[in-house]
């Protein structure tokens, strides 16, 4: 979990790691590239939780769809980028308490539910991305 910096959107609330797709770009590389950006760690493996979350922007008048991933890591030391000024490494359940957007609550579930045993299982071949 990534806890907003003082500055930016929504500062001291915990948040997953995302960010936006840049033109041209496939919504898993955008997902690969943001893990890297803001944690400084190295995508081992992405998979695809099967969920897209929907919501509006006021502010752009716009409808936002946004696909939700789950990203396995290399150990490494974690590196956080300007927009965060705290990490921990949090089981499901506490990460839960932490997230500000229910939406992040729904990937969590999903994660632990398809996920929580370190792979996909059955579903390995539908689900994993990379």
């Amino acid at each position: 979990m990534l806890r907003r910096a003082p500055g930016g959107r929504s500062p001291g609330s915990w948040e997953a790691v995302h960010g936006h797709i840049e033109d041209e770009e496939a919504p898993t590389d955008a997902a690969w590239r943001e893990v890297k950006e803001e944690t400084g760690l190295v995508p081992a493996r992405l998979y695809n939780l099967s969920r897209a979350e929907w919501f509006y922007l006021h502010r752009a008048d716009v409808v936002v769809v946004v696909p939700a991933f789950a990203v396995f890591v290399v150990d490494g030391e974690v590196t956080l980028s300007a927009e965060h000024d705290a990490w921990q490494w949090l089981p499901i359940a506490e990460a839960r308490t932490r997230c500000a957007w229910p939406r992040i609550r729904r990937a969590l579930d999903d994660i632990g539910a398809l996920l929580g045993k370190g792979e996909a299982g059955a579903l390995e071949d539908v689900l994993r991305v990379r």
